[in-house]
């Protein structure tokens, strides 16, 4: 195994280049959801397949019925070495309100923060151009050094992320064949603190349903007909309020099938991280910890599954007052699932729940709003304990393995339809101001980002 040192030195000698680089597709508008920037998205993808091209890939524009993908391949220093997918996004956020930025979101610039820390200001530093170059500079000082890659690395680039990716799921398809590879890099996450990097290992998956309440074939009048006819909002509410024990715990049958206790090590880990229940709600204004007894927050929002009303209405609601009794009742429901939670079968079962409750001269219609399964890397698998190691080794604490509440689309489109796991390291930090005026991604964060990819692809090759 060729010695590390060279390599890591040469990514140093390299950061002004590399910043010049960044800058120049900084510079680049490729604002995916504004047609006006047509032009410029096309214009980022092809600076990217030119500089893909002087490191020595075989790189492509991929003219979608959107914005083009960008596809390139490089062999590893041997034929045996395991293959990535390397995914990211050139596409950025719309920058309105203008007005609120200090400077032009255009013109990117190495600016001093609070403490004396450098930050690379400008749409897009961290979300995704700034973290996407992190591989790709990792990759050139690679080759600069040993003229060869540890892996062999396919990467893709899509130009749609920030606008729902509508182009992505049917490029998949057409070109499942070419883009499969052993296993996926995924650089669009963010780290636990300036100190400490995070492999995300689990994403929840989510089922949204609405559903419909309907009592009498009309509004009623309260006075002529409270006490004797059945109340829809009373209903639902009762329903709704039935979907968690006293303990937190879901009620539906067979809604923990494929839930899988959290490993005492991994929860003893994130103990270490502490957070408390006063620091994470307090920021919101709150004090008193919900869901599932005797479990922490990281537990609740990284590990374990959820039902939450996220909208109820019915009867009269504008001003003033009207006594009535509605004839319809409303609400939408959505699920957070993990570990190996069957969508489908949640649905079945939250339907079967709400159908056995219902007086018999009232009905339910139901309509879905999407579903996913919850995505895991095994804690124990080999590549994230070797991607675990070589982030320790660059940063000052060691590498911690996360879950995140919400999901990442890409991640499951990588399972589902390549077959293929996906490791999640990113660099950004919460205060990053991504979709946001004044977006930026530390120096630090990029540079040693940067010497974390030559780590992370060295490790996979041994």
């Amino acid at each position: 195994m060729p010695d590390l040192m060279p390599v890591l030195a040469r990514a140093d000698q390299n950061l002004p280049s590399s910043l010049d680089k960044l800058f120049e597709l900084l510079r680049i508008k490729s604002i995916s959801t504004d047609p006006a920037y047509k032009d410029d998205c096309r214009k980022a993808a092809e600076w990217l397949v030119d500089y893909l091209r002087d490191i020595g890939f075989d790189a492509s524009v991929r003219t979608t019925p959107g914005h083009p993908m960008v596809v390139a391949h490089h062999d590893g220093a041997a034929p045996s070495a395991p293959h990535v997918l390397f995914y990211g996004h050139y596409d950025v956020q719309p920058v309105d309100p203008i007005e609120l930025w200090d400077n032009d979101p255009f013109e990117p610039s190495v600016q001093e923060a609070a403490g004396g820390r450098k930050i690379l200001t400008g749409r897009g530093t961290a979300d995704d151009k700034g973290q996407l170059m992190t591989f790709v500079e990792a990759c050139r000082a690679y080759k600069d050094i040993n003229g060869a890659l540890p892996v062999r690395v396919t990467i893709l680039f899509e130009g749609e992320e920030e606008s729902g990716s509508p182009s992505l799921k049917p490029f998949l398809e057409a070109n499942a064949a070419e883009l499969k590879a052993d296993y996926a890099l995924v650089c669009d996450t963010s780290m636990w603190d300036r100190d400490t990097p995070a492999i995300a290992a689990a994403l929840r998956g989510l089922v949204g349903e609405e559903v419909v309440v309907t009592a009498a074939d009309r509004d009623l009048h309260s006075g002529l007909f409270g006490g004797a006819a059945a109340n829809p909002i009373h209903i639902l509410t009762r329903i709704l309020a039935g979907l968690h024990d006293d303990t937190g715990r879901i009620t539906l049958d067979g809604f923990y099938n494929g839930v899988e206790e959290t490993p005492a090590n991994i929860k003893a880990s994130w103990e270490t991280l502490g957070l408390t229940t006063e620091g994470f709600l307090g920021e919101v204004g709150l004090s008193v910890p919900s869901g599932e007894k005797g479990r922490s927050v990281l537990e609740l929002t990284w590990a374990r599954p959820t039902a939450e009303v996220n909208g109820i209405w019915g009867g009269y609601t504008g001003e003033g007052f009207k006594t009535v009794i509605a004839a319809k009742a409303s609400a939408k429901i959505s699920f957070r699932l993990v570990g190996t939670q069957d969508p489908d079968a949640i649905r079945d079962s939250f339907r079967a729940y709400v159908r056995s409750r219902l007086p018999a001269d009232c009905s339910v219609e139901f309509h879905p709003h999407g579903g996913s399964p919850a995505i895991h890397l095994s804690y124990d698998s080999p590549v994230l304990t070797k991607a675990k190691t070589a982030l320790s080794d660059e940063w000052p604490k060691p590498a911690v393995v996360i879950g995140m509440g919400g999901s990442i689309p890409i991640v499951g489109d990588f399972q589902n339809m390549l077959g293929m796991e996906s490791l999640l390291v990113g660099f950004g930090l919460s205060d990053d101001r991504i979709h946001s005026p004044n977006e930026k991604y530390e120096l630090t964060s990029y540079h040693k980002g940067i010497r974390s990819w030559i780590r992370i692809m060295e490790a996979l090759a041994a």
